[in-house]
């Protein structure tokens, strides 16, 4: 499965190189992305590029969806920690106790049971947290991607580029020219139309 996905991006990103090669060195250079050059046998192929890593560091969404996540991150730390240190006491105490022959030999398994149970409790809530942060996360992942695809569709509306693809790295794009570059673009247009939730 994963070498067919490598096989279709690899098509996808010759594809691409093609594109770019069949286009006139002018007028690609000189000319901004709304007037692309027509390929040879087709109607007119009109690409433009959004440079993913730019996206994501300036659309105010994704700024305040990764804030809450951090303070959520951090308080789900804070609380394990507290826990965590809660019980290492208990244990010490124990021990202390035991060693100093405070205990039966019932009570003391009594109490070891009863720290252990704590102690797999504390990592069941760590999962459990975790688990959480993880459903967040792609929860808002989702919620960025819809959000993204929403606009782009309604921005192409007006474009009419045949093609709106992603530059992130070298995962498809190995060249694209700047002035087939629409980031700027797309992140003051999803900046404009979002509007941040009210904090309670």
């Amino acid at each position: 499965m994963k070498s067919k996905n490598f096989i279709v991006n690899g098509l996808f990103a010759l594809f691409l190189v093609a594109a770019f090669a069949q286009c006139d060195g002018n007028n690609a250079a000189n000319t901004p992305a709304s007037n692309s050059t027509p390929t040879a046998g087709t109607s007119e192929l009109k690409i433009a590029y959004v440079e993913i890593d730019s996206l994501l560091n300036n659309y105010n969404l994704c700024k305040d969806l990764n804030e809450a996540m951090i303070k959520k991150q951090e308080n789900v730390e804070v609380t394990l920690k507290e826990k965590m240190k809660s019980l290492d006491s208990e244990v010490r105490d124990f021990e202390r106790k035991y060693q100093n022959n405070v205990f039966t030999p019932e009570r003391a398994q009594q109490e070891q049971n009863r720290l252990l149970k704590k102690r797999q409790d504390l990592e069941a809530l760590h999962q459990r947290l975790m688990g959480e942060l993880q459903q967040e996360s792609d929860k808002n992942n989702i919620q960025l991607r819809d959000s993204i695809n929403a606009y782009l569709k309604e921005y192409n509306k007006d474009k009419k580029y045949s093609l709106i693809i992603n530059n992130a790295g070298f995962n498809n794009l190995l060249y694209a020219d700047p002035a087939f570059n629409i980031t700027q673009e797309v992140i003051d247009g999803l900046n404009k139309r979002y509007v941040p939730a009210k904090s309670e």
